[in-house]
């Protein structure tokens, strides 16, 4: 049985306190008015209308100064308009923040989940002794699914003022948008939280009972349990991956909904699974090196690593195929979507693609390294900060435009959501021995080498 160490719990408790208290610092600073954004707009430069030019003619002289005051009421109202957007986006940044960490380490449960799944349909006989791993990050799936709902819920009902993370949510928006407005039949509040629950419930209940069941075979005289596990998981995948690509639509790219894509389900999946393998790569040689584990050797470790190197290079042919046609075919209402991430989030657009894609093909190509801890490590530290970059590009032009930096708010959720994971899985691998022993494929699991 795994003991939770005092030193880790408290790390955890520890990253969780400091990020509430970023959080909470993020909305107190948020801009509450107007007068506020005039402050941080104070240093802009806004064009003047220069002197007037002395003509002979009087009526001239009069005409241009009734367009003087013409362009002076105009470019008020702008300002005054541009003002209240800048408000907008601003006081949506500690939203935008704490949504992108909240659906990062759920989906990063929800693919170790999909992961484990698809172990038990393929009936795989190298992977069940790390079967006690995945369950116990999958732990996490219940508790991020709630904080999650909450904030889908919080969005929808505008409380705090926060549904201009989805502005098909605010009415008068939907009224003088027709392309919004043509969506709004699938675009509305309650089939939009409806579907929610209906993905996050169904989710869980797998979850759930494959659990109930993986523990109930290590007690049974028989395979039923097993047997159920494999139907339950069949069933699952095919439920998973209908949901996995209306999910995407509805909580990611419904963000942006002048934009579609229908690479987008396959793109987002690709993100969260390669980044739900390599947390089970983390965590296995985290119990390995404080001795357990022990059934777990370098060929399971590289066989993870395998699936990290394909699954990254698998990212990055969406990534490719969604970004060139789009770009190639150059109709604006799609490749507005990708000239904003260029043209604003420069740094972090091409930063995701050298962290998810350059970086492992040139560390993870090597075989040797696929066996080396430090290396798994540092590849996996990298992949994970990668993928919530990608995350944060996917999320954040279409709620804060221009207005982002990797600030207090930013840091602080992450830290909050890493600390809650950290301590939910870790709490949920003492309840149960790490090792399924009535599993089917156990004894050709633990003698797997190569």
């Amino acid at each position: 049985m795994y003991t939770f160490s005092s030193k880790l719990k408290t790390f955890s408790f520890v990253l969780m306190a400091v990020g509430l208290l970023g959080i909470g610092y993020g909305f107190l600073t948020a801009p509450k008015d107007i007068q506020e954004v005039e402050k941080i707009l104070a240093s802009e430069t806004h064009g003047g209308h220069g002197e007037a030019k002395h003509e002979v003619s009087i009526p001239a002289e009069e005409a241009h100064a009734e367009m003087g005051k013409i362009n002076e009421v105009k470019e008020a109202a702008e300002h005054k308009a541009h003002a209240e957007h800048v408000l907008h986006q601003l006081q949506n940044k500690p939203w935008a923040s704490l949504y992108v960490a909240c659906i990062f380490f759920m989906l990063l449960s929800m693919g170790v989940l999909a992961f484990y799944a698809i172990q038990q349909v393929a009936q795989a006989g190298w992977s069940p002794v790390l079967f006690r791993v995945m369950q116990g990050i999958t732990a996490y799936l219940p508790i991020g699914s709630v904080i999650f709902f909450i904030i889908l819920v919080v969005c929808g009902l505008n409380i705090f003022h926060s549904n201009s993370l989805f502005i098909w949510l605010d009415p008068e928006v939907v009224a003088h948008d027709k392309i919004i407005a043509n969506k709004s039949g699938y675009l509305n509040f309650p089939f939009w939280i409806i579907r929610a629950a209906i993905f996050l419930i169904g989710w869980n209940l797998y979850r759930y009972f494959s659990a109930k069941n993986c523990l109930a075979q290590d007690q049974a005289s028989d395979d039923l349990n097993y047997k159920k596990n494999f139907k339950m998981s069949a069933a699952f995948l095919v439920f998973f991956i209908v949901t996995e690509s209306i999910m995407s639509w509805d909580w990611i790219m419904s963000i942006d909904p002048h934009w579609s894509s229908t690479l987008f389900g396959w793109y987002v999946f690709a993100s969260f699974f390669v980044s739900g393998i390599t947390t089970i790569a983390l965590v296995s040689l985290y119990l390995k090196s404080k001795g357990y584990l022990e059934y777990v050797n370098t060929s399971h470790i590289h066989d993870l690593a395998k699936f990290m190197f394909g699954f990254s290079v698998f990212w990055t042919y969406l990534w490719f195929s969604q970004f060139m046609l789009i770009w190639y075919a150059n109709i604006p209402e799609e490749i507005t979507y990708f000239v904003t991430r260029i043209q604003l989030y420069n740094i972090p657009f091409f930063g995701a693609v050298v962290m998810n894609f350059v970086f492992p093909i040139l560390i993870l190509v090597n075989t040797d390294f696929k066996r080396i801890t430090w290396i798994l490590v540092m590849a996996g530290t990298v992949i994970l900060l990668g993928h919530y970059i990608d995350f944060f590009n996917m999320i954040m032009p279409g709620t804060v435009g221009d207005r982002w930096f990797i600030g207090i708010s930013e840091i602080a959720s992450v830290l909050f959501f890493l600390g809650l994971f950290i301590y939910v899985v870790f709490s949920a691998l003492t309840k149960s021995p790490l090792l399924p022993k009535r599993n089917p494929f156990i004894e050709e699991s633990k003698h797997f080498h190569y």
